[in-house]
Formats: C-alpha cells, structure tokens, sequence
C-alpha cells in the first residue's frame, strides 16, 4: 500500500510522498501535510498518537485497533489534531455500506430471512473477520436486523478483498457482493481523505467525507 500510495500522490496534489516500514521515526514526517497510515494493529495506535503530537493530519487505513478509538479520539483532540478512520477506503465498499444497511433494514421485520456475511483476503492479512465485514454487521444490527447473522472468513493466495452479505429463505436469495480487483481503490481513497484532512481538526469517519452526515 505505501508504494502504491507514492506512486498515486502526484495526482492528489502531494510534491512529495515516502512510505517507512513499520519501524519508521516520525520526526520524519513532522513538516508534512498528512500521513496516511497502513500498518498492523499492533503499531497503528502508537503511530496516530505520535503524529497526533506532532500535528500531523493522518489517514489510518489499518484495521483490528478499534477497541482503542477513545485512547486515539483523545490523543487527536488533546493535540488540536485532525484523523480520518474507516475499515475500508474503497468508495465503493463505502457505497456497499449504505446498500447492506438499506437492505438489513427491508428484511429486518421478514421473519424468513437467515442472513450471512462472508469474506476472504489475502493470506497476509491479520485480522479475520475484516474490519469492513465486522463493519456491515455492525450496520445490518443497526439498521434492525436483529437475527442470527452467519459470520466466515477465508485467508488465501494474494485476493485484494471480497464481501458478501446474503439473506435466504425458502422461496428465494439475495445475495450482496463487493469484490476489489486491486488494492488501488484503497489507497485512492485514502489519498482523497488526505487531501480532503489538510487544515482541518478533529475526528471523521471516510463516509463522511464522501456521503456528509451518515443517514438516521
């Protein structure tokens, strides 16, 4: 992701771009615009709050630290910071949201639909169930679903990212697909989001970015 988020930077109006392992220093990035943070859960939290401290806007694309978003909410605030989260930055899995929660919402009171959610990632990836599906499941709770929904997860090969959403009953299926062909949509994302963050201060989920305020 970091190299494919250098080579895309130019078009979003970035003169400058470098990617760091995971080991990086962040003074090395205090003068810049934004950050854009893919790593691993064990070292995205550590990260945001020394950005934060250093007034570097950041984009975190890292999924598996949300259990520490008041640790991180704070660290931004207390700074005068400004973080942008989502579990997926593809635009399209972000519509892919809004379709599943529209959907949860029709079959929430139809007593004959079982649900399912499904994904499979590259054999890489840490964290299984994906943020993005916990997130769809999540938003089908939300949106009234409140049946039993079948969670799975599949790690193989080098597949960029695929989510499923299915209702089921005895006379028909439904079933929801988003399937990435590349990680490219991730780090366009991404990249909008840093734009977008450039002067700003606070905390923003993607969606809002893209959509304005989320729907009642």
């Amino acid at each position: 992701m970091g190299k494919l988020i250098e080579q895309l930077a130019p078009e979003y109006g970035f003169t400058s771009c470098s990617s760091h392992d995971v080991g990086w220093n962040p003074n090395h990035v205090k003068d810049a615009d934004a950050a854009v943070e893919f790593t691993t859960p064990e070292v995205a939290v550590g990260n945001i709050e020394a950005l934060a401290e250093r007034r570097v806007p950041v984009v975190v694309g890292t999924t598996g630290w949300i259990t520490h978003m008041d640790r991180v909410r704070s660290a931004v605030e207390r700074n005068g910071s400004a973080l942008v989260w989502s579990p997926n930055f593809s635009i399209g899995v972000n519509i892919f949201f809004r379709l599943v929660r529209e959907a949860a919402r029709l079959a929430a009171n139809e007593s004959q639909y079982g649900a399912w959610a499904w994904e499979i990632h590259h054999q890489t990836k840490k964290d299984a169930p994906s943020g993005t599906l916990l997130k769809l499941v999540d938003d089908m709770r939300a949106s009234g679903y409140s049946r039993h929904i079948d969670v799975s997860s599949n790690r193989a090969g080098a597949h960029p990212g695929t989510h499923e959403i299915g209702f089921d009953s005895a006379a028909d299926t439904i079933t929801l697909r988003h399937a990435a062909r590349s990680r490219e949509g991730f780090a366009r994302g991404a990249l909008k989001a840093a734009r977008w963050i450039v002067g700003k201060k606070g905390v923003f989920e993607f969606s809002e970015i893209l959509f304005g305020q989320e729907p009642q």
